[in-house]
């Protein structure tokens, strides 16, 4: 991977900075092409769910995560030096929880997700590559 904004929209997503995650990937989306259009969309919808869930949205997470996760399932199991399996099963498990509970109760969700007090070990997902984690 040699593309220095793609390095750091992934280190801005695993360092939970989903925001500013959104601001460089919608950049690189915006001028690239297919297949790899897709892909990065697919990045964006998760990240974008994330910052959903920091703000307390469930909808906008369940949602985003969903539709982040149907596009990067046709990019398994690596592509772009991204390791796009792990990225969408710990995606989905994030998906899975959220979908199992009461949508009032996000916020002690969300604040048990960030201080890693969830069943199996539950967190944000990880973006794992080959050349740079």
């Amino acid at each position: 991977m040699d593309n220095i904004e793609l390095q750091k929209a992934i280190a801005e997503f695993n360092q939970q900075k989903f925001y500013d995650c959104h601001d460089t990937l919608e950049a690189i989306w915006m001028e690239s092409v297919e297949p790899d259009k897709t892909f990065y969309q697919g990045i964006l919808q998760v990240a974008v769910g994330c910052y959903h869930l920091t703000n307390i949205n469930w909808k906008g997470a369940v949602i985003l995560l969903g539709e982040g996760i149907r596009k990067l399932r046709e990019y398994e199991p690596e592509y772009l030096d991204i390791n796009v399996d792990k990225l969408v099963e710990e995606s989905y498990d994030l998906l899975l929880a959220l979908q199992q509970i009461d949508p009032d109760s996000v916020s002690i969700f969300c604040q048990k997700l960030l201080s890693q007090e969830l069943e199996n070990n539950l967190s944000f997902p990880i973006i794992k590559t080959t050349t740079y984690t």
